[in-house]
């Protein structure tokens, strides 16, 4: 059994899921683009590493982070 208490959500939220899906494609693009030698690409990849957590704590402010009001767990 979980206890809602000490349950802290562990970030399962649309805020979160987005934040970490930017930031991840920005480190896999940044990887691709330093392999084949494109400063240029790799600059403009690792920008979004911010972008990402600039775009999850919006969300989080606009009520999609975990308690958010915008936001309803899935039952498991």
């Amino acid at each position: 059994m979980t206890n809602p208490i000490a349950d802290p959500g562990h970030g399962h939220s649309p805020a979160a899921w987005t934040a970490v899906v930017i930031m991840l494609v920005g480190f896999a693009a940044a990887t691709v683009a330093f392999c084949f030698e494109q400063p240029v690409l790799v600059i403009a990849s690792v920008a979004l590493v911010p972008i990402g957590a600039i775009v999850g704590w919006a969300l989080a402010k606009a009520g999609y982070g975990v308690k958010g009001p915008k936001y309803a767990p899935k039952a498991h």
